[in-house]
């Protein structure tokens, strides 16, 4: 069914207020008849002959301010989504040009010097190796965030353990984890089962542990904890370091966006994991959101549907 635009929405309501007065009128012409009687002066006629014609004049005159209205809003729309396109490819063209110049850079030099030692040539093929990792790693990202915009509907969906997934992600990220001396702190309940996509799920769940991984900080916890409330699993995922400034909590979402540009790009960011993980969450039938605890630390809370 064909979602009503705001203009017809605002149409039809003023339509529907004036045909309750015409039958009203009809029905009941001096407001103190409590049964139907014919009209008995030709000037009842007139006035709701009146009433009728202004009311089509009118209908005239919203429809042709709602056809603009929604003409406005489109257009707005439009200019919106082209700047965000613009500012999305804009971002891809940089996020793209530092691992495409390294990889060029590095590459160019071992062939411009073939008398290089063993040593520095090993050296800028694994740097070159990196950047290409980081090359690869981005663009999964945004192969993600494109299925998830363009082909949600193309999703598989299934019965997804939710437990499991997360404690594969630990034994996953325990050696990096380790190397920070941090300690990942597991309180979900035995099968959590949702309907949903294990790819997307275990992206929501990954790309928060990098995320606390890479910048919560060295001895840092990191907490995972989920209750069971209205058709619905609610998550926490919590670490104790750093934290992030109020002023950010409502960008961290976004694509491309922040906190620390040089830090998160030296790490190996793309700066769409959070991104994909609010996506992700959406296209699951939840809601999320950060907070900076009083001690703190970031704390995400968020949910999916069962």
């Amino acid at each position: 069914m064909k979602k009503l635009s705001e203009g017809r929405k605002m149409f039809l309501s003023v339509m529907v207020i004036f045909a309750i007065y015409a039958v009203i009128f009809i029905l009941f012409e001096d407001y103190d008849r409590n049964f139907l009687m014919p009209f008995e002066e030709t000037s009842d006629w007139h006035l709701l002959l009146f009433s009728l014609v202004v009311m089509a004049g009118l209908g005239v005159l919203l429809h042709r301010y709602s056809k603009r209205m929604d003409e406005r809003i489109n257009q707005e729309q439009a200019n919106k989504e082209t700047k965000l396109r613009r500012e999305l490819t804009q971002n891809i063209a940089h996020e793209l040009k530092t691992p495409v110049a390294s990889i060029l850079g590095y590459t160019e030099t071992i062939l411009d010097h073939p008398d290089m030692d063993s040593d520095t040539q090993r050296q800028f093929i694994e740097r070159t190796q990196s950047q290409a990792h980081r090359l690869t790693t981005l663009l999964q990202d945004l192969s993600t965030l494109n299925r998830m915009d363009y082909a949600a509907d193309m999703i598989t969906i299934e019965r997804v353990d939710v437990s499991r997934i997360v404690g594969e992600i630990i034994q996953e990220t325990a050696l990096a984890a380790g190397g920070k001396h941090m300690t990942i702190v597991n309180y979900l309940p035995q099968d959590i089962i949702v309907n949903g996509n294990r790819s997307l799920i275990y992206s929501i769940f990954r790309n928060l542990m990098d995320n606390a991984i890479n910048y919560a900080g060295e001895g840092t916890t990191v907490e995972v904890n989920a209750h069971e409330a209205h058709e619905q699993w609610h998550f926490t995922f919590a670490d104790n370091g750093m934290g992030i400034d109020d002023k950010h909590l409502t960008r961290i979402f976004e694509r491309f966006y922040r906190v620390d540009k040089g830090r998160s790009r030296s790490l190996g960011g793309t700066g769409l994991g959070l991104a994909i993980v609010k996506n992700a969450v959406v296209l699951h039938g939840g809601t999320i959101k950060a907070q900076s605890p009083a001690g703190g630390g970031l704390r995400f809370e968020f949910s999916l549907k069962k």
